[in-house]
């Protein structure tokens, strides 16, 4: 069987894109590689790609120079896990805290990692997770 290398990118959907990137981009600080009205693109630590497209506004084909992208979406609450150091665990704690965001819950797992949740604007589960949540992270 062909292997595969990784998982490239992430989608959400968002009811707002600015809102979102106040999020994304400020709150957690991920550096936008692409916006326009219909998506935005941000770089996950050189490792990723979470792309946030607005609710209902991925139903057609997407025709670009190089080739149709077929329709997608998605509805509700989604999940996320971004990995960060252990040792940043209290900034982030702080930074969140800072900005106003709650933490919503707290894991610490049978390997030696801690996760935090939280929310985006849109109510998707944000996780922050130190090295210990699963084998080989």
């Amino acid at each position: 069987m062909p292997r595969l290398n990784g998982v490239l990118e992430t989608v959400l959907y968002v009811a707002d894109l600015d809102r979102a990137d106040a999020f994304f981009g400020g709150i957690l600080g991920l550096p936008c590689l692409h916006a326009d009205r219909r998506m935005r693109g941000y770089d996950v630590a050189g490792r990723g790609v979470l792309l946030l497209f607005p609710e209902g506004g991925s139903l057609q084909p997407i025709e670009t120079p190089g080739g149709t992208i077929p329709p997608h979406d998605g509805r509700g609450p989604a999940h996320v896990a971004f990995a960060i150091e252990a040792g940043a665990l209290g900034d982030w704690e702080r930074h969140l805290g800072q900005a106003g965001i709650a933490i919503e819950g707290r894991t610490r797992w049978p390997r030696g990692g801690t996760s935090l949740y939280l929310r985006d604007p849109d109510g998707h589960l944000i996780e922050l997770a130190t090295p210990g949540l699963w084998k080989g992270y």
